[in-house]
């Protein structure tokens, strides 16, 4: 992440934490879960504050959490009870570990730059037939909003974008309106990834 995202979240790690974690995701977090195995291993990577690995624990799934944000890991470990892992994304060093990934709403703050070479650390972390789950804003943006970086995404050029730095598969991409209060008529892109 640039360095004026990483500053966003230090300073602003408790109030982004109040303004997502009771968030109720569990319809897309589910369409997920659904794809994986019973006990399945899943790298919630770019955690916040733990909502969704909390989900995924009382779910009785195997969760190991990272952030890039030493303040975000705390408080994501406080509610989660998980060590959680400060890890930029770039650094991601997993090799054929986890049944699924949970990218939500975190590789949107890597410029196309970095994005690729991170979804092809991200497909090597995988298991054969391993799923992910990232989710953009929609659109056609990239650059600096409100204090951090943003690259959107349109189905059709993230689909184009992935073909040029990874072999994974999309199984569904969606749009679906933001789930926090008075911020419906923001559109995300939702997309679900499987390692061939």
């Amino acid at each position: 992440m640039t360095d004026s995202t990483l500053k966003y979240y230090r300073v602003n790690a408790e109030a982004f934490s109040e303004a997502t974690f009771d968030v109720d995701f569990s319809e897309t977090e589910d369409r997920f879960l659904n794809l994986l195995p019973p006990e399945a291993a899943i790298l919630d990577l770019g955690c916040g504050a733990g909502r969704d690995s909390l989900y995924f624990l009382r779910r009785g799934f195997r969760v190991t959490a990272t952030d890039g944000s030493p303040e975000m890991c705390r408080i994501a470990s406080g509610n989660t009870g998980l060590q959680v892992r400060t890890l930029l994304f770039e650094n991601l060093d997993y090799e054929n570990e986890f049944d699924g990934i949970w990218a939500c709403a975190s590789l949107l703050h890597l410029p196309p730059e970095k994005l690729g070479p991170v979804l092809g650390k991200a497909e090597r972390a995988l298991r054969p037939r391993g799923v992910m789950y990232a989710s953009f804003k929609h659109g056609t943006f990239s650059g600096m909003r409100n204090g951090r970086y943003f690259t959107d995404f349109t189905a059709r050029s993230f689909r184009e974008f992935l073909a040029g730095h990874s072999g994974m598969i999309i199984e569904d991409s969606r749009v679906s309106s933001d789930v926090r209060p008075g911020r419906e008529n923001e559109k995300w892109l939702n997309l679900l990834m499987r390692k061939n």
